[in-house]
């Protein structure tokens, strides 16, 4: 991953898009899940560090970014705000661990009912999922190169996965 680049954070729960150059970077990825959407005739992206499957869950008002129910729809709207395509969009999908070992109820499988609620959400709305780097027990950073839509996944085990 090259440094130099002009890095959009993307914190838990928050989501950003933008064009190239740059790129957008999220960390923490334990059971949420962030998804990268890409443009490539255009070269815009997106990323949403997803926390939560659905937002009939919350009490009070809704962070649109923090469920995957709202923050893929808003992901593609700022992206077409931006002049992105729908069509020419991909997704990649990073995170979604099962971060504690004896968990039994399916409540607390929060990092796969989160990679169910976002693959149901981009099948719903016609976006392919063309890669992903899912499941496990490890959390992960991930980067998307807004140039070419490289998504780099790290984890601390590990170097940077290209997807």
């Amino acid at each position: 991953m090259d440094v130099m680049s002009d890095v959009i954070k993307v914190g838990i729960a928050d989501l950003a898009s933008a064009r190239h150059p740059g790129r957008l970077r999220t960390a923490g990825l334990g059971s949420c899940v962030g998804v990268a959407l890409y443009d490539r005739r255009k070269k815009i992206g997106g990323l949403a560090h997803i926390m939560l499957p659905d937002s009939r869950q919350a009490r009070g008002p809704i962070k649109l970014a923090k469920y995957a129910d709202t923050a893929i729809p808003e992901l593609v709207r700022q992206m077409e705000a931006l002049g992105a395509l729908r069509h020419d969009v991909v997704a990649k999908l990073a995170g979604g661990a099962q971060m504690f070992e004896h968990v039994s109820s399916d409540a607390l499988k929060i990092g796969e009912r989160n990679v169910e609620a976002v693959r149901a959400v981009l099948h719903l709305i016609g976006i392919p999922i063309v890669a992903e780097a899912v499941g496990g027990r490890v959390g992960r950073t991930v980067e998307l190169d807004l140039e070419d839509g490289m998504y780099y996944v790290r984890t601390a085990q590990s170097e940077a996965q290209k997807l």
